[in-house]
C-alpha cells in the first residue's frame, strides 16, 4: 500500500528500547558468576512479563511487547557474549576482575572501597564499578601497598592500594 493512503494517526512510532550498559567495541564481556545469575534472572523476569501481559488494547499490547522483546534481544546478546570469570580463581596478590579493592587517595587522604565487576553488574550505589571504568583500569594489576596514577582530566591522583580481597 502506498504511504499516501495511510492516515497520519494510524502510523505507529517504533518503541524506544533502552540500551544496556556500555561495553566498548571489541572488549570481552566479563561477568562474575553472580552477574551471570542476575542476567539469567532478568531474562526469566522478562519472559514471565510477556506470558502475564494483560493489556487488552491491541495497539498498546503491540508496543509493550515490542519493548519487552527488544530488551530480551539485547539481554540474550549479552548472555551469549558473556565470559564468566570466577573471582576466587584470580591471583590473590594483585587487583584483577572481581576484586574488592580498598584504596587511599594520597592527594586528599580519603579512602574508598569498590568491587570490580562486569558492565551489567556495575552499581555505584553498591560500590560496584565496571572493569572498563577508568579507575578500575588504573588499579588493575596493582599489588598491596603499591601506588598508581589515576588521571582524571588534567588532574593526576595518587592511589595507594590498601587491601585486595576476593569474595
Amino acid at each position: 500500500m502506498s504511504r499516501g493512503f495511510v492516515r497520519e494517526g494510524d502510523q505507529e512510532e517504533p518503541p524506544m528500547i533502552p540500551p544496556r550498559a556500555a561495553l566498548p567495541e571489541g572488549v570481552v564481556n566479563y561477568v562474575t558468576p553472580n552477574g551471570m545469575e542476575q542476567l539469567v534472572e532478568e531474562r526469566e523476569a522478562l519472559q514471565t512479563e510477556i506470558k502475564e501481559l494483560t493489556i487488552t488494547d491491541e495497539r498498546e499490547r503491540r508496543r509493550t511487547l515490542a519493548v519487552i522483546e527488544g530488551k530480551l534481544k539485547l539481554l540474550n546478546e549479552r548472555i551469549h557474549s558473556a565470559r564468566v570469570l570466577n573471582p576466587k580463581e584470580q591471583a590473590k596478590d594483585e587487583v584483577r576482575f572481581g576484586a574488592t579493592v580498598h584504596i587511599q587517595n594520597l592527594n586528599n587522604k580519603t579512602k574508598q572501597q569498590f568491587t570490580i565487576v562486569g558492565v551489567d553488574e556495575a552499581d555505584v550505589t553498591k560500590s560496584k564499578i565496571a572493569f572498563v571504568a577508568p579507575i578500575a583500569k588504573a588499579v588493575t594489576g596493582a599489588k598491596i601497598d603499591e601506588t598508581v596514577d589515576f588521571k582524571l582530566g588534567n588532574e593526576v591522583r595518587k592511589l595507594k592500594i590498601l587491601t585486595i580481597s576476593y569474595e
